[in-house]
């Protein structure tokens, strides 16, 4: 007449918490990787238009305006989407230690690294001036 009851292990509010902050640290990074590639994709599409302005002599613009633009923002996006992994990595480490939470990584790093090495190439491309660009 009566069903068996299976019980289940229910986390304690102590891993729910280091949980919910680990999440919360995924989301910092990807709140990183949307604003690394918009600046990293802003930098260089903002070359190349003024690039191309300045091949039409539309517009007078310094003979190295465009690059040194174009490169500082990339340098922006690419270097503080490398702070921002080395900080989530820091802090997956340190909740390693507090918790049984393991620090594997997650999708979000993964492609955070590979953006950083996206925005690295796109730097080295247009600072060598070598590539198709």
């Amino acid at each position: 007449m009566g069903q068996a009851v299976t019980l289940q292990a229910v986390p304690n509010s102590t891993d729910l918490a280091f949980q919910r902050t680990r999440m919360a640290a995924e989301r910092t990074l990807i709140a990183w990787i949307r604003t690394a590639l918009s600046m990293i994709s802003f930098g260089f599409t903002i070359y190349k238009f003024l690039q191309a302005m300045q091949e039409s002599q539309k517009l007078p613009i310094r003979e190295n305006g465009p690059r040194n633009l174009g490169l500082t923002l990339i340098a922006l996006g690419t270097a503080g989407l490398i702070i921002a992994c080395v900080q989530h990595r820091s802090l997956l480490k340190q909740l390693h230690y507090s918790s049984s939470i393991g620090t594997r990584w997650s999708l979000a790093m993964m492609v955070a690294v590979a953006i950083s090495l996206l925005g690295t190439l796109a730097f080295a491309s247009i600072a060598l001036r070598m590539g198709p660009y």
